[in-house]
């Protein structure tokens, strides 16, 4: 047995045994099974055992777990990576902000080294605070260079991650038609093995004519998932979910973010044809997108995986959205039944199915259930240990499912394993270089500075709603007037 202080990359060399002893561990198999005083077992890239006492071969690097959670990586299904760079700027902004700030005034500035510095850093935050799996929700690939600089950023991070790409500032049928988007995937996707996905993501906006039907059809060539901000008031709401099942569209596999506004008709169909739902409960109760809808979600039978959005004005780890998802539903409940003259006796969403839609119900979402989101024999070692000798916070362990929903953070993630290697050991990264992307990042916000002007800068963190623009329709691709919902000033 070999004991190490702190694991890099000559310590542990690739396909060598690492074992966990003596966690509290929550397996997240179908059964939700918890193991007190548990061991687990990792042989390459892939869980070998999970039981008390495991025997392991010589020279097994043993990682001291006792006092820990050992729980599966944890899975984001919707962030908007390349907005990291621009972390807390956006802090009082509503959704009408940020469609005036990156749809209509300054998205189109990024260059491709600010695409890739805000997806080197939101990659390296999301594997510091366990997410081991990350839609990266990439909307603003202006250009194929830009695509190139958004997974160039994602492939230097050993994180495992979704390219969903997407274009803000052009319409769906235009970009997903083009030769150019054909040959990125062609050149950059295909046969990439299963460190990398791929998603096509744009919205629907309701316009009955159904332009998107072009992407949806690219989408349906290459067999790739669309991801789509649904239900998302005065933007997208139960016309476009109409015009997707109409057209065959809505197929098993869709992923529907927010899906805060429908109505059950939308929730029905989504039902209906196997969709999912990711729900970024903080960006929702904050920027005005609908109420977070896990509540009208469950009645429907809707299976929901969580996502943080945008570090542009939320954090960028799933303890918050756990905490943030079972506080808005607990609450709406209440609401509900005090209108009635009711009182809420039990709750009726617990802490271990939020910590699951944290972790299985991403990699169901994302069609990668067989190898994550659960820690079994077989599966990749996608693995965080939740540990902090140092803090009072971490014990006493009572409920397990309640502490890492309401009492952990991510200041307490003291390990986490991709795929069987150690990229986080001691609550430090393991071979990545920060100072680097500090200075990609501090290069980017200084460009951005000098382009937009210090006034410009300042006024963004609350800009003003320009009178010339149409903005029922933040789609500025399209003049559909979605109608039912006036911005207000």
């Amino acid at each position: 047995m070999v004991t190490v202080s702190h694991p890099h990359s000559g310590s542990v060399e690739p396909g060598r045994a690492v074992v966990f002893r003596h966690a509290v561990v929550l397996t997240m198999d179908t059964q939700r099974r918890v193991l007190t005083d548990a061991d687990l077992l990792v042989l390459g890239d892939r869980i070998e055992a999970v039981g008390p006492h495991l025997s392991v071969p010589e020279g097994t690097v043993e990682i001291d777990a006792s006092g820990g959670i050992l729980m599966p990586g944890m899975i984001d299904t919707h962030r908007h990576l390349w907005q990291t760079v621009m972390r807390g700027y956006g802090a009082d902004w509503t959704l009408t902000q940020y469609f005036v700030w990156y749809y209509l005034e300054w998205g189109k500035i990024f260059r491709p080294e600010d695409i890739y510095a805000g997806n080197l850093l939101g990659a390296i935050e999301a594997l510091d605070a366990g997410v081991t799996t990350t839609v990266d929700w990439s909307h603003g690939l202006r250009t194929v260079d830009h695509a190139d600089a958004a997974l160039d950023a994602l492939e230097s991070v050993p994180g495992r991650f979704v390219l969903a790409y997407g274009n803000l500032q052009q319409a769906p049928w235009e970009w997903a038609t083009s030769p150019e988007f054909r040959n990125f995937v062609a050149r950059r996707i295909d046969g990439h093995g299963d460190m990398l996905g791929f998603q096509m993501a744009f919205d629907v906006t309701g316009d009955p004519d159904f332009p998107e039907r072009a992407a949806f059809e690219v989408a349906r060539d290459l067999g790739v998932s669309v991801t789509t901000h649904a239900g998302v008031w005065g933007a997208t709401n139960d016309d476009g979910i109409r015009l997707m099942y109409d057209h065959g569209f809505m197929t098993p596999g869709t992923i529907y973010v927010h899906a805060a506004t429908l109505t059950p008709d939308s929730y029905h169909r989504i039902a209906a044809t196997g969709g999912f739902v990711s729900v970024s409960t903080e960006s929702e109760q904050s920027a005005g997108q609908g109420y977070p809808p896990t509540w009208q979600l469950r009645q429907y039978g809707i299976p929901v995986s969580l996502s943080m959005d945008t570090s542009v004005w939320w954090s960028g780890d799933l303890f918050s959205a756990m905490r943030a998802t079972l506080g808005a539903d607990r609450a709406r409940e209440h609401l509900e039944a005090h209108a009635k003259q009711e009182t809420v006796t039990h709750c009726h969403l617990r802490a271990e199915q939020v910590v699951e839609w944290a972790t299985r119900g991403g990699a169901q979402a994302l069609g990668l259930d067989s190898m994550v989101g659960s820690l079994e024999p077989g599966k990749k070692a996608d693995v965080v240990l939740i540990k902090n000798d140092l803090s009072p916070v971490m014990f006493p362990l009572l409920h397990p499912y309640g502490h890492v929903a309401f009492q952990a953070q991510r200041g307490d993630v003291h390990t986490v394993m991709v795929n069987g290697r150690i990229v986080k050991y001691a609550h430090r990264l393991v071979d990545i270089d920060l100072a680097a992307a500090r200075r990609a990042a501090e290069q980017t916000v200084e460009y951005l500075c000098s382009t937009l002007g210090e006034e410009a800068w300042t006024a963004g963190m609350n800009p003003a709603i320009p009178e010339t623009k149409l903005l029922d329709n933040p789609y500025t691709y399209t003049n559909w007037d979605a109608g039912g919902a006036r911005w207000k000033r």
